[in-house]
């Protein structure tokens, strides 16, 4: 048993909710305890949770009672929904719903709900320059998170809503430099010369670390996030510059990123669509310098590009 204050995470060996882990875990100060709430405890990365003194305990988002059971006795919770593995409102929804629940039978006094906006508010369905996806969305994966906000306001859940952006990761796997055809490395984006807010997914945690810090404070709030608010052309030169050879932007349209060999894409394209044309909607609420009052060492893109060097050059 601990006298800290325990913070139980969901998704603890996963991007988002693994850099809140590590950030409790590496606190100098030690404010809280860390309850890794996971699938699969006998995994090799909750071992190494379990190993630097972290308890891990299992629990599925399918399954309220697991998850009610896994919440007991924590003071707040980081949830985190993994969309992507099964490209479902559905039940990326169910599992809100059953967080919210079990947040409120647990009794939590923070609750932080890794979201993002409903992009409906801005592209009505009857705009067809984009399509409207499983008859109801514009971008699913956002107009869920958003949508689901209310669960948790509805549930009576103190929750703090933390509204991620753009991983600079993703330019490791898919949009990092490659030759085109006259042999230039070239980032591919459909962004225009439109700002897109990114952020080192590690520092998605550590914000979240910061939030829980403030105590209740930011209870009701949504914090905007973002490491750096770059263009395409911006992003192109910081890596012209970390890799010292020419690294030139080329936009890409949205028909080329709906024929990307991904799943997903038509979801994708229509949020490149909402970033690029709702710009003072989504950039335009991110401040880095806000961001970083809750997390001093958050990452910009250079520094985090530097971190990655070899990433991109074996």
């Amino acid at each position: 048993m601990t006298d800290k204050k325990i913070i139980a995470v969901v998704g603890a060996t996963g991007q988002q909710g693994g850099g809140l882990a590590r950030a409790i875990l590496d606190d100098p100060a030690g404010r809280f305890a860390l309850r890794a709430i996971t699938r699969r405890p006998d995994s090799d990365a909750a071992k190494a949770l379990a190993a630097r003194g972290a308890e891990v305990v299992a629990a599925d988002l399918d399954d309220e009672a697991s998850l009610t059971k896994a919440l007991q006795g924590a003071y707040g919770a980081f949830f985190v929904t993994a969309y992507w593995e099964y490209s479902s409102v559905e039940r990326e929804q169910a599992q809100a719903r059953a967080m919210a629940a079990a947040a409120k039978t647990a009794g939590l006094e923070h609750v932080i709900w890794s979201t993002l906006p409903d992009t409906r508010k801005h592209i009505p369905l009857d705009d067809d320059r984009v399509p409207t996806l499983f008859g109801t969305y514009k971008v699913p994966h956002f107009d869920s998170k958003g949508e689901a906000d209310a669960f948790f306001i509805e549930a009576g859940v103190p929750t703090t809503f933390l509204s991620t952006t753009f991983y600079f990761d993703a330019f490791i796997e898919f949009f990092r430099p490659a030759p085109d055809e006259d042999g230039v490395l070239a980032i591919n984006l459909p962004m225009g010369d439109r700002k897109l807010p990114g952020i080192a997914s590690e520092d998605i945690g550590r914000t979240a670390l910061g939030i829980f810090e403030r105590g209740t404070d930011l209870v009701g709030q949504t914090i905007n996030i973002s490491g750096e608010n770059l263009t395409g052309e911006e992003y192109a030169a910081a890596f012209s510059k970390e890799l010292g050879e020419t690294v030139v932007y080329r936009p890409m349209t949205l028909d080329a990123t709906r024929a990307l060999p991904y799943p997903g894409t038509d979801d994708l394209a229509n949020m490149f669509f909402f970033y690029a044309e709702h710009e003072d909607a989504f950039a335009g609420v991110r401040d880095p310098a806000e961001v970083r009052k809750l997390n001093p060492r958050l990452k910009d893109f250079a520094t985090w590009l530097a971190a990655n060097h070899d990433k991109f050059t074996s």
